[in-house]
């Protein structure tokens, strides 16, 4: 059954390939980024907004509400990194933008979607999937603010989980670990380094993943038959280990 998905972060990276990987299967997505998205296929809706503004979000669900009559699933994979300091020397500024992006987006994303999922026409089969990361479970160097932006991403889909008991609506998690993204290539600017190859060596697959693989992860937490991931994460991750 084609379902109706809204993402966040979908003009690049794992958020795009998400997109991607849903209009392959025959979906229907609202992509919403900050960014211009250039999307021709009539399965995409692109909206620009950003995931701090509420009423953006909002006005996005209603355009998929008013273009296919409902709202199947959420993507919140919106976010940025900042950091390579220690804590004591990280600016006030660069936890401001990690929580009100990476967490407050989340939340955003949540209060206009989860609605409009109970309120549908059945929403038993319904997910809201947020995009945590390895960072979420483990201490990185130099990224204790980006660390504690993705811990709350995590409890806040956990605390969602439980508000959703008996609704038929599901929320979950998942964590990617190194994947070829921007940013990915923007933490290796933070910690100095040339190639995000380099990043692979956290890995027990040993490489770098490919924003694909996550998007698979992502799709699945997105169909009805996830439900069993209710209040899960999972650890898309390739393996992680700082």
């Amino acid at each position: 059954m084609t379902r109706v998905v809204l993402v966040t972060g979908a003009a690049r990276g794992i958020g795009a390939a998400t997109v991607r990987r849903l209009v392959a299967r025959g979906d229907r997505v609202v992509a919403v980024d900050e960014l211009t998205i250039a999307e021709t296929d009539p399965q995409v809706l692109p909206v620009v907004a950003d995931v701090r503004d509420r009423s953006a979000l909002a006005a996005a669900v209603d355009l998929a509400i008013e273009t296919w009559g409902r709202l199947d699933a959420a993507v919140a994979a919106a976010a940025v990194v900042a950091g390579g300091r220690p804590l004591w020397e990280t600016p006030e500024a660069d936890l401001d933008l990690l929580w009100d992006v990476d967490v407050k987006g989340v939340w955003n994303t949540a209060a206009v979607t989860v609605p409009a999922m109970l309120a549908g026409p059945d929403p038993s089969g319904c997910r809201f999937v947020a995009v945590a990361s390895a960072a979420g479970h483990h201490g990185l160097h130099h990224l204790a603010a980006y660390n504690a932006a993705k811990h709350a991403v995590i409890g806040l889909v956990k605390g969602l989980a439980a508000d959703l008991v008996g609704t038929g609506v599901t929320a979950c998690a998942v964590s990617p670990g190194s994947t070829r993204t921007p940013m990915l290539e923007a933490t290796a600017a933070l910690y100095g380094l040339d190639d995000v190859d380099t990043f692979a060596d956290n890995q027990l697959l040993r490489r770098i993943l490919e924003p694909e693989e996550v998007a698979a992860a992502l799709v699945f937490c997105c169909s009805s038959e996830a439900a069993v991931l209710n209040g899960s994460v999972v650890r898309a991750d390739g393996g992680f280990a700082p």
